[in-house]
């Protein structure tokens, strides 16, 4: 799994210039709204799990989904999108998300609390009274990102510490945070995070903030109560807006959202969530299959994650360097056997709790979403159906959101949150050609992809071997570079160098499959070290393709080849 480091600013500024500004192969254009109504005819209508009608037309109106079936009489008015056998779903639902959430910037040179142990409540990650919509930012790229997915609504959740504030359910789409925001204060959320350099700044110290709190507002929400029901002779309640927060938890009209990514995690909010009472709900679950039994009994709701371990490769085995293995050979054979193991697990979760009878929805907030698909496509591989990964990414999250009479379906009645493919959503070739959020259409134009054979002759392996000159384009302005490859025997070694930096890296995992390159390279990053990811198209003696580093997201990058090599 990936383990993230804070990196100081002036490392994040050289960071950022081995990245440039995102170009994607699907390029949205947004049409101008010359009418409200639209007539989806010819394509296959997956109106929910298990629901389908084949070759029908939906009818959508001012925003809402006006008629679904077959032999449909079209409006006069309606812009007409000739679906020709594609397929239409109700838009998915991100159950824990920080999309469209802008991320506040880090105080420097911060000064030491006068009194550490007894901070002010802000420094110590305790703002339940803060509200998500406030950071809302609906032209944030991870908008477009993960409508052009076909995500539609997603609750989003704020930044911050122990008690970051509540969360709100927003569709992607409008103009305003206003125009986003579909319910506000959907849950309390939490998180187990020790605060820096203050009280509570360890987790056990998190878990008696928190009851603490809990239980200073359960009786100052009782006093509140006696003192309206008689006011005569009892001293006027104070106003406490943090306690005030926690309000409609106790009277469970709000549930606590809670970060919980690990086993322990899980085990830390349960017993909480005993100890108080509170109806809770898991966010971001990673390692939860362990923990299914308690999860079960506590009825929590369940959002598991997104993020899944990149596969390990097997490498194809010889019999002759297997009878000459040294023993270095067997226990590095042996680790990679276990991290195959591990991977497994984390890919099969949503079959295992699915099968323990334990329904979920998913969360994309540690997810890149380059990856949301084939990982999508790993789990139905390892166990979910087709059907049960469409309940998690539509109907089941309706339902715990409390949203499910307007959207999660393709009914009459409910908003106009489409996606429409050119294939079966699962299908690996498949592609996002249109999203609907409240009856706005979004067209995304897929681009023809080149094949190997038409970019390198007869389909021969490109070979990288040589000098290759690159370019970024940073916040910092644009950056140059060079990469050097050497190809011994199909044994590829090489660098990168940048001009902001100097520095020379050494490529590790260079892997040429085609008119394809891609390898990796670590950024010590001041106090560990990042791996950046370089996935590249070879087109003669030009590049293109993306570096995706760490939780900053995927960059384009280009280059040439010096033609003296």
């Amino acid at each position: 799994m990936n383990r993230f480091y804070r990196i100081p600013r002036q490392w994040l500024v050289l960071l950022l210039c081995w990245t440039s500004l995102g170009v994607y192969a699907q390029e949205e254009v947004k049409l101008a709204p010359v009418t409200r109504t639209y007539a989806i005819t010819n394509v296959n209508i997956i109106q929910g799990p298990g629901r389908k009608v084949d070759m029908g037309t939906v009818i959508i109106r001012n925003g809402i989904i006006q008629n679904v079936g077959k032999n449909l009489a079209i409006p006069a008015d309606a812009v007409v999108i000739k679906a020709d056998s594609m397929y239409v779903y109700a838009g998915f639902i991100d159950g824990y998300s920080r999309v469209g959430v802008t991320k506040p910037k880090e105080e420097p040179n911060r000064e030491r609390p006068k009194d550490p142990g007894n901070p002010e409540p802000a420094q110590a990650g305790i703002t339940p009274q803060n509200d998500v919509r406030a950071s809302l930012n609906p032209a944030d790229k991870t908008v477009e990102d993960l409508r052009a997915l076909g995500f539609t609504t997603a609750q989003v959740v704020p930044y911050g510490g122990m008690l970051p504030g509540s969360a709100a359910i927003v569709q992607l789409g409008g103009n305003s945070a206003n125009d986003m925001v579909l319910v506000g204060n959907s849950a309390f959320y939490s998180e187990l995070t020790p605060a820096q350099r203050v009280y509570p700044n360890t987790v056990i110290g998190v878990m008696s903030k928190y009851r603490e709190l809990y239980r200073q507002a359960s009786q100052a929400k009782a006093y509140e109560s006696l003192y309206a029901s008689n006011r005569a002779g009892l001293e006027r309640p104070v106003s406490d807006k943090i306690l005030e927060a926690f309000y409609p938890v106790i009277d469970k009209r709000v549930a606590v959202l809670f970060k919980a990514e690990r086993n322990l995690d899980i085990n830390r909010v349960i017993l909480l969530q005993k100890d108080l009472g509170f109806n809770v709900v898991l966010g971001d679950v990673k390692e939860g299959w362990d923990m299914i039994n308690k999860v079960k009994a506590s009825n929590a709701k369940v959002f598991l994650s997104l993020d899944l371990p990149e596969v390990v490769k097997e490498e194809k085995k010889d019999d002759k360097k297997e009878e000459s293995k040294k023993p270095v050979d067997a226990e590095k054979e042996a680790l990679e056997k276990r991290k195959a193991e591990a991977v497994a697990q984390y890919t099969a979760q949503a079959s295992v709790f699915q099968k323990a009878g334990v329904t979920f929805g998913f969360s994309t907030a540690s997810a890149k979403t380059k990856d949301i698909p084939a990982n999508l496509r790993r789990m139905i591989a390892a166990g979910l159906t087709e059907d049960q990964a469409l309940a998690a990414l539509t109907t089941t999250p309706a339902q715990w959101l409390g949203i499910a009479d307007r959207v999660g379906t393709v009914d009459n009645g409910k908003l106009a949150n489409l996606v429409i493919t050119d294939k079966p959503y699962f299908n690996e070739k498949s592609k996002v050609r249109y999203v609907f959020v409240d009856g706005v259409l979004h067209k995304y134009e897929v681009k023809e992809e080149k094949k190997a054979d038409a970019k390198n002759g007869n389909g021969k392996k490109a070979d990288p071997n040589g000098k290759w000159s690159y370019t970024t384009e940073t916040p910092q302005g644009n950056s140059t570079g060079v990469i050097k490859i050497k190809n011994d025997g199909g044994n590829y070694s090489g660098t990168i160098t940048n001009s902001m930096s100097g520095q020379e890296t050494e490529l590790n995992s260079i892997v040429v499959d085609g008119n394809s390159l891609t390898f990796t390279f670590g950024f010590n990053a001041g106090g560990g070290t990042m791996t950046i990811e370089v996935s590249l198209t070879i087109d003669g003696n030009d590049f293109e393709g993306t570096m995706s580093v760490g939780s900053f997201g995927s960059f384009p990058m280009k280059g040439s080849k010096d033609p003296n090599q």
